[in-house]
């Protein structure tokens, strides 16, 4: 006879040969992750008729590229154990995908490569939000929870900000084209509506349910857009080529609402601000027109004070051209009789006066020379007192 110990081994080791590796689909259950970041589960039969405990250990749990919750259908590959302390048996984890997402996601980053190469997603064509809209454009079912959301954060936030609704499907074969001329009629209509910026949203679920985010034809109506988009696909988590086209993404709804808006209380905090601003620079233009007027006002005086001290100039003015003219009139007397004198002592007629004769000949040339006349010539000889006419006897030179 087998001890539980043993029989609970023996076919804990059955199962090992058995089944060393073997590949679950089931639909989630029971989720959850304990503090030492190993996942606990249950798998459930498509039926219903059929469950299997589950364990994925930390590091098969960190190598997932989703967040595993209840009701996903998944596939899951790992090998058949008998958990020996309760004799229960179990599927130990080591790799999990959901059904369906990795053709899905081979195709979300193949039409991502092909978008990107065509410059759809450049961040320089991407354009600044309007800083104050007046007229905000949603894009969404009328009957989503999104935007029920946008438009309580709108009204919330700034009240005064009217909103153009351009209903469309979000999900489903009819959603891409809906999506798409929903786009496109809103930016054909923008100047009827007055629209400044585009929030295109919905609200969470699953790689299928926001694939009419990842069409094409809406990525391309996005970003050929005139109006500014901003993109509130899903949750946080989720990433759609929508988001990349688009001018700015937003992790949810809500959040969309936010970006597009400053709240009614900032705009008025602003307006306050600015009038406060302006306030001081008018008191500061004020102030130094009062000073300046203070300067004139002590510069001008009073009008006979200014009078009399312009008059005062006037005399201090005059008697400083008279004292000028004076000195001038005296220096130039003074020139003029060193002039008189210069000529009175360069005047032959004073060297005359003083005993030398002026000899000349008969036409009034001047006799300077011995050699200028000869035996016979009639001279005149001037002296001071009077002049008598003179013949030459003879002429004698000096030696050298």
């Amino acid at each position: 006879m087998l001890s539980v110990g043993a029989l609970v081994q023996a076919v804990a080791d059955t199962l090992d040969a058995g089944f060393a590796w073997v590949g679950v689909r089931g639909e989630l259950a029971a989720y959850t992750r304990a503090a030492s970041g190993h996942s606990y589960f249950t798998l459930k039969d498509a039926s219903g008729s059929a469950a299997l405990r589950c364990a994925m250990f930390r590091r098969a749990g960190q190598a997932l590229d989703f967040t595993p919750a209840p009701g996903q259908q998944v596939e899951c590959l790992g090998r058949v154990a008998l958990y020996e302390a309760r004799g229960e048996l179990q599927l130990v984890v080591q790799a999990m995908r959901r059904v369906g997402a990795g053709a899905l996601h081979e195709e979300f980053l193949r039409r991502k490569a092909m978008l990107e190469a065509e410059g759809l997603f450049d961040p320089g064509r991407k354009r600044p939000l309007p800083p104050q809209p007046a007229v905000v454009g949603v894009i969404t079912s009328r009957a989503g929870a999104a935007l029920h959301d946008v438009l309580t954060a709108l009204a919330r936030r700034a009240p005064h900000v009217r909103v153009c609704l351009y209903p469309t499907p979000v999900q489903g074969a009819s959603a891409p084209p809906a999506i798409a001329e929903a786009l496109a009629s809103a930016n054909a209509r923008r100047a009827e509506d007055g629209c400044e910026v585009l929030i295109l949203c919905r609200g969470g679920g699953s790689l299928e349910d926001l694939w009419a985010f990842n069409d094409e034809r809406v990525v391309r109506a996005v970003a050929a857009s005139a109006l500014p988009v901003v993109s509130g696909v899903g949750h946080e988590t989720d990433v759609t080529l929508a988001d990349w086209a688009a001018d700015l993404r937003a992790p949810t709804p809500t959040a969309a609402a936010e970006l597009v808006t400053p709240t009614r209380s900032a705009l008025l905090a602003d307006l306050v601000a600015r009038g406060q601003r302006l306030q001081r620079a008018v008191q500061r233009r004020l102030e130094t027109a009062a000073q300046g007027l203070d300067r004139a006002r002590w510069r001008l005086g009073r009008p006979a004070q200014v009078l009399a001290r312009e008059q005062q100039a006037l005399h201090q003015r005059h008697l400083g051209l008279a004292r000028g003219l004076q000195a001038q009139l005296a220096q130039a007397e003074r020139g003029l009789a060193v002039q008189r004198a210069r000529l009175a002592a360069l005047d032959p007629r004073q060297v005359l006066a003083r005993g030398y004769v002026w000899l000349q000949g008969q036409d009034g040339t001047p006799v300077m020379s011995a050699a200028q006349v000869q035996a016979g010539d009639a001279l005149t000889a001037v002296w001071a007192d009077g002049e008598a006419d003179i013949t030459v006897a003879r002429t004698r030179p000096h030696p050298t």
